[in-house]
């Protein structure tokens, strides 16, 4: 896509395609994780076996997470938590379940002043590792050596913003992380690296609370429906631009409401960017569902949280049960965007449960319960 002046349109403000300018090096403050493109590739994801950790969790006081010392402050009464007085780099398998107990409740869980922040990819992505496989991202920069990583970078860019913003009225993107795959994240990890002093925050919406607030007769027709996701319009945007390509384009047909293997919630499955066409609808049914669902999570505020930024802070969200968005408002006039560095670790999940198999008392999920 082009602007008036010819210059290309990014698909996300927030990630860059191509190479950082030099400028880049002399403001961060992490140069090992500066995105890189080295030509590596990776072929499909292919179907594996999965088990949730959080379902081997018994005490549901999650002893071995929340010690002493421990404090939890909601960030929203139904949605969100803040976690203080726990290291992740300090914790053992047990406390790692209890962990993915909790994410799955409360669905995101902040973690100020994280050790593992300086600890290096490899131990971040070790970390992660426990949760799920490993994500290898088709387009976007990543870390030398640990493709799993997908980094999210901004700084200064005036012409590019300049450039997005001629065209869109807003930077919010409405998604899910990679649901275009055949087995999507469950799990996931953001590290912030550098963010500007005010502003960068990310804003999530249970997609489960965003379902129990829809009538009965909208449920039962979500219920039955399914969509394609794809990975094309990001893939071929990136060729346009002349950014490297990692993947083959990808797509895989999914249930417009997934079923929680640990909480039982239906869960809305719909993004803004991903998905190509709704099975079985013709295409002015299609639009009319989709806007009425983006709008529904996009506007319904007594179902979300605002993640704001601190330094060193560790973010783990549940990609089944929300939709997530950055908000581009650190810009300024003179430069463009300050300087926001964020690193991305993904933990692939099962498929997602449609909620005929949950009514049968079957999952199809390869492992989960």
């Amino acid at each position: 896509m082009a602007a008036k002046n010819g210059a290309a349109v990014v698909y996300d403000i927030n990630l860059p395609y191509t190479e950082l300018t030099p400028e880049a090096n002399k403001t961060t403050k992490y140069h090992e994780y500066l995105p890189t493109w080295d030509p590596i590739w990776f072929e499909p994801l292919k179907e594996f076996e999965f088990e949730d950790p959080a379902l081997r969790v018994q005490d549901k006081s999650l002893p071995n997470l929340l010690k002493d010392g421990a404090k939890v402050s909601h960030i929203q009464p139904g949605l969100g938590a803040i976690i203080e007085g726990v290291q992740l780099n300090q914790l053992d398998a047990a406390a790692k379940d209890e962990l993915a107990y909790l994410v799955s409740h409360r669905k995101v869980l902040v973690f100020p002043n994280q050790d593992i922040i300086d600890e290096g990819p490899a131990v971040q992505q070790a970390f992660m590792d426990y949760f799920g496989k490993r994500n290898y991202q088709p387009v976007s920069g990543t870390v030398r050596g640990h493709p799993g990583f997908h980094i999210i970078h901004r700084d200064g860019n005036k012409e590019e913003i300049s450039n997005f913003l001629s065209r869109k009225s807003t930077t919010t993107l409405w998604h899910q992380d990679v649901s275009y795959e055949m087995q999507p994240p469950g799990y996931v990890m953001l590290g912030l690296l550098q963010g500007p002093e005010v502003g960068g925050d990310t804003v999530f919406t249970a997609t489960d609370a965003a379902y129990k607030r829809l009538s009965p007769a909208i449920q039962s027709l979500l219920d039955k429906l399914e969509a394609v996701h794809t990975s094309s319009k990001m893939i071929n945007h990136v060729k346009a631009v002349g950014g490297l390509v990692r993947k083959d384009p990808v797509d895989n047909v999914h249930p417009l409401v997934r079923v929680h293997p640990v909480t039982g919630e239906k869960c809305i499955f719909v993004n803004g960017e991903f998905i190509s066409r709704i099975v079985g609808l013709k295409e002015s049914e299609e639009k009319m569902l989709m806007d009425f669902l983006l709008n529904h999570l996009m506007t319904g505020h007594d179902f979300q949280a605002r993640v704001k930024w601190q330094p060193k802070s560790i973010v783990l969200f549940d990609n089944r049960s929300l939709i997530h968005s950055a908000i581009v408002d650190y810009i300024d006039e003179d430069r463009g965007a300050r300087p926001r560095h964020i690193f991305r670790l993904c933990a692939m999940a099962e498929k997602p449960i449609p909620v005929k198999n949950a009514a049968n008392g079957t999952n199809g999920t390869n492992g989960t319960h």
